[in-house]
């Protein structure tokens, strides 16, 4: 073996070994190997804690109320070996700095994941201006979106937490007060589970998601490029340089974004021959998930999935949404640190991120995110995890 190749080889080994012994535990540190006490905190006069839920076969998660972030996810890898699958921080001052390091690692973002063209919504018949915090486009509900409001906290027991947000109306130019439940439950067969529900005295939009940042290969250091990927999706919704629907919706086939057989990233994400890719710089789409049908999704057909060879963990992920974006970290540069130190590298990861289409409240054509006065808004989605 070149030397070169070694080096790298014993590197990457020796990271993995620190990375399964910080989530061996220690003292008080969490098995992903959290201090509980860098997240004890006030923040616009609420409190900030730590959450930790677990169940018995080895699967811990770690939340913060602020943003309803998922800070740590351990799960065994084929060896029994408790590998943290998410990228964040190991400490609440990050998350906090929207300055130095702004990011949406683990979220419960709201009040509209994704993108609103040029910011625009029309409710009862006038035309609202939101934030335009992304290249022209609100995105993730503007500036000060969920992500970066503290929920309040209820822990009813080991494997549950529920969350609660109450947005004022006009919550960056948002109409309605918005009652918002999250509740994640960690389940026996290793699943973390999210539901979400939302109530509002005034007609507006509703489109919540889990932002979490997957690495199943236990090396964040390195781009995830290597994990395969599969999507149960026959087509997707094109989008322009500005990351913005075009309100299209072309088939997969034929195209690097076809993942109905499943692949490894790094087999397509480089073709910049392909308009797509090249304006997202990798992945950063939505897909039209077969699993949703007549204004219905069923949570229990896997809707895409993720696997790394070399731990042998296998994410699937069930939803009620009818899209589906992955994201796959091309905004990452190695200038955030993030968990033990770890400069996260472009691509270091993948999201999955259910939710109506980008910029349903401007495109007829696509679901709607509309919620009025009595009604109730209820999403749910979960991440399954096994070894293979």
């Amino acid at each position: 073996m070149p030397m070169k190749k070694f080096r790298n080889l014993m590197l990457g080994t020796a990271l993995m070994t620190a990375l399964a012994t910080a989530c061996s535990g220690n003292g008080n540190l969490t098995i992903s190997g959290l201090d509980p006490a860098k997240f004890d905190t006030i923040i616009n006069e609420k409190p900030v804690k730590l959450y930790t839920l677990a169940n018995d076969n080895g699967m811990e998660v770690c939340i913060t109320n602020f943003g309803g972030r998922v800070v740590s996810l351990c799960v065994p890898d084929k060896n029994g070996n408790p590998i943290d699958v998410v990228l964040g921080f190991d400490n609440i001052a990050q998350y906090a700095d929207t300055v130095h390091n702004a990011s949406d690692f683990g979220a419960a973002i709201g009040r509209y994941a994704n993108r609103i063209n040029k910011g625009i919504i029309t409710v009862g018949g006038q035309k609202i201006q939101l934030p335009r915090n992304n290249f022209g486009h609100c995105l993730h509900g503007g500036p000060s979106g969920w992500q970066y409001q503290v929920y309040d906290a209820v822990q009813p027991n080991d494997t549950t937490l529920q969350l609660t947000m109450v947005s004022p109306d006009g919550d960056n130019n948002f109409p309605g007060t918005v009652t918002a439940l999250v509740t994640y439950t960690v389940k026996a067969n290793n699943t973390l589970d999210i539901r979400y529900e939302a109530t509002t005295d005034k007609e507006t939009v509703i489109n919540m998601t889990n932002h979490s940042y997957f690495n199943l290969t236990g090396d964040m250091s390195q781009a995830g490029t290597n994990m395969i990927l599969y999507i149960n999706a026959d087509n997707f919704t094109p989008a322009d340089s500005t990351f913005m629907t075009t309100g299209e919706i072309r088939p997969v086939y034929g195209t690097p974004l076809d993942f109905t057989k499943r692949h490894a990233l790094y087999e397509t994400i480089a073709d910049s021959s392909f308009d797509q890719i090249k304006n997202a710089r990798g992945y950063d789409h939505n897909w039209c998930l077969n699993t949703y049908r007549d204004g219905k999704g069923d949570d229990t057909r896997v809707a895409a999935s993720l696997y790394a060879p070399n731990t042998g963990i296998y994410l699937e992920m069930f939803t009620t949404e009818p899209g589906v974006q992955v994201y796959t970290g091309n905004f990452l540069d190695g200038k955030i640190r993030g968990k033990h130190g770890i400069a996260y590298p472009k691509q270091a990861s993948v999201c999955l991120e259910s939710q109506k289409y980008p910029d349903s409240p401007n495109k007829q054509q696509f679901a709607s995110p509309y919620l009025r006065p009595g009604e109730k808004y209820t999403s749910h989605t979960a991440y399954r995890f096994t070894v293979k």
